[in-house]
């Protein structure tokens, strides 16, 4: 069964976003996200949906006293993102090289400094070994593929690049992950492959957030459809009555 219907009411949402405000591109934008669903948020450019994931991370500043996050019932507000990464959000955005990994490491090393960055701060020698054992069993569940041992992150194809940022932000083994434009610039044969990882995070529990500007993509993994217009939430679909006209009609009228 999909996950809308698997959802109770006594669903305690993993987030909830209340009445955030962010410069001129996100106005009084409130939703909640649950666990074990997908959460697709469409919208045109510029409607203020990858930007409110930015005021999430803590990437960008919200306005003073503009709006409220919880994450799992207690009230957040992170000025940097690795505080968010802390409490068990990832994000994996289409800015692979600003966001997602060292380009000139191999892909071991990468998803290990994921796992070091969540789960070895207090540890002055890192368990080197147990980290790359962490790497390698993710590096085999998302199939990244590579030529030899020393293969430079930037020498990937455009997909497997992805899978290796993937991969990093789930060795951080986070209860909400949100993924902005996640296979845009991505070779097709990866594609399939990225959206099934997208589905297995939610059917393990974690809370999903889509953002997404290809609406078969939304329509496709998500559970419930946002729809994100001049910086606010314009209207909200089920999985059964979403279609892309109705998506479109409430994005752009």
């Amino acid at each position: 069964a999909p996950a809308a219907v698997r959802r109770t009411a006594t669903s305690i949402p993993v987030l909830q976003v209340e009445n955030i405000r962010m410069g001129a591109m996100v106005n009084n934008m409130s939703f909640s996200i649950f666990p074990g669903e997908v959460t697709g948020i469409a919208g045109l450019i510029g409607s203020g949906r990858s930007e409110v994931a930015k005021v999430i991370m803590g990437h960008t500043k919200r306005n003073f006293g503009g709006g409220r996050i919880w994450l799992n019932g207690r009230e957040v507000r992170y000025s940097i993102p690795a505080q968010a990464v802390a409490d068990g959000i990832a994000y994996v955005s289409e800015d692979r090289k600003l966001d997602g990994f060292f380009e000139t490491m191999g892909v071991v090393d990468n998803i290990g400094l994921g796992w070091l960055a969540k789960f070895a701060k207090r540890s002055i020698l890192a368990p080197r070994r147990r980290m790359r054992e962490i790497a390698r069993s993710w590096e085999e569940r998302l199939s990244i593929r590579r030529i030899g041992e020393n293969q430079v992150v930037l020498q990937l194809s455009g997909g497997n690049q992805q899978k290796v940022v993937i991969a990093k932000s789930l060795a951080q083994e986070p209860r909400l992950v949100i993924f902005d434009e996640p296979t845009r610039g991505v070779d097709v044969g990866a594609i399939a492959e990225i959206r099934s990882i997208i589905r297995s995070i939610a059917d393990s529990g974690a809370g999903v957030i889509l953002i997404s500007s290809y609406l078969p993509e939304i329509l496709d993994l998500s559970d419930r459809i946002l729809v994100a217009k001049s910086g606010t939430i314009a209207a909200e679909f089920s999985r059964a009555d979403a279609t892309a006209e109705k998506i479109l009609h409430a994005a752009v009228h």
